[in-house]
């Protein structure tokens, strides 16, 4: 299927790891050029292996989306290089690291990081990338949100409400913007392995009684089993493909939508 996003630009925030590095993979197997934001260190060194891998432009920008400046210089490096920016992949986020059932578990201290990277975060970068769309009467904005949010999972409610937040607001946006000829929608992923994930359900995994103790893989794997109907952990690759879907034309009547890749977990829930 032609996804016609050949010579376009596409800003992927949290873009050196995890989801976000496959969506640009997937981006750039399309011939369209990346601008990775990420607090990484690593985050040029990323762009330039990727600009060889695919022989298509990248550039790396080291951003804090909790830092509305640097959110706004990284807006001003991008259009610089490309003249544009033509789609938003907002993918950074994190999460507490602890077990959260019950809610006890934590502290209010536990919350206000995740929800200044993940809620403002998600503001600053919005408030940062609307203009340009707006002003080019064109764009799509894709918000990585998570089931969690949907279902309040208590694994880690600070993480949990960050994601409901995002996808209200994502709501809001997709109605202000769509008089300017912007989409955006939010696709929650289910159970996809990656460092964030991992960090909570070790966390889990370690409280379990010794004497029931499973290795952590063997663990992780029944309980995909028995709350994921396909039964399989979801992929970065296969949320990639979903956001790069929802960024071409053959999505352009899809808007305001919360698309889950999850294997079915929602619908099991």
């Amino acid at each position: 299927m032609e996804l016609h996003l050949a010579g376009q630009t596409a800003v992927v925030t949290g873009g050196a790891s995890g989801i976000g590095l496959a969506t640009c993979r997937a981006f750039m197997a399309e011939k369209c050029r990346i601008a990775i934001w990420d607090v990484a260190n690593n985050v040029e060194e990323v762009a330039r292996q990727l600009a060889t891998e695919f022989g298509v432009s990248a550039i790396g920008c080291r951003v804090d989306v909790t830092d509305s400046e640097a959110v706004s210089r990284a807006v001003q490096t991008t259009v610089e290089a490309f003249g544009t920016i033509d789609h938003l992949v907002h993918g950074a986020a994190i999460g507490s690291g602890k077990f959260g059932f019950p809610f006890s578990n934590l502290s209010p201290s536990d919350w206000p990081r995740v929800l200044q990277v993940n809620v403002m975060g998600m503001v600053n970068v919005a408030h940062a990338v609307a203009p340009v769309m707006v002003t080019q009467r064109r764009g799509t904005l894709v918000f990585v949100a998570s089931v969690a949010g949907q279902i309040g999972s208590q694994t880690d409610p600070p993480y949990s409400a960050s994601k409901a937040a995002n996808i209200n607001f994502a709501q809001c946006l997709a109605k202000d913007l769509a008089p300017h000829g912007i989409r955006v929608n939010t696709v929650c992923p289910g159970m996809v392995q990656t460092p964030l994930n991992e960090a909570v359900w070790r966390s889990w995994h370690d409280r379990q009684p010794e004497e029931k103790r499973l290795s952590y893989l063997d663990w992780a794997a029944s309980k995909i089993r028995a709350v994921v109907p396909l039964g399989h952990w979801q992929r970065p690759e296969d949320i990639a493909d979903m956001i790069v879907f929802l960024s071409s034309a053959r999505a352009a009547h899809v808007t305001g939508q919360t698309i889950n890749v999850d294997g079915g977990f929602v619908m099991h829930w």
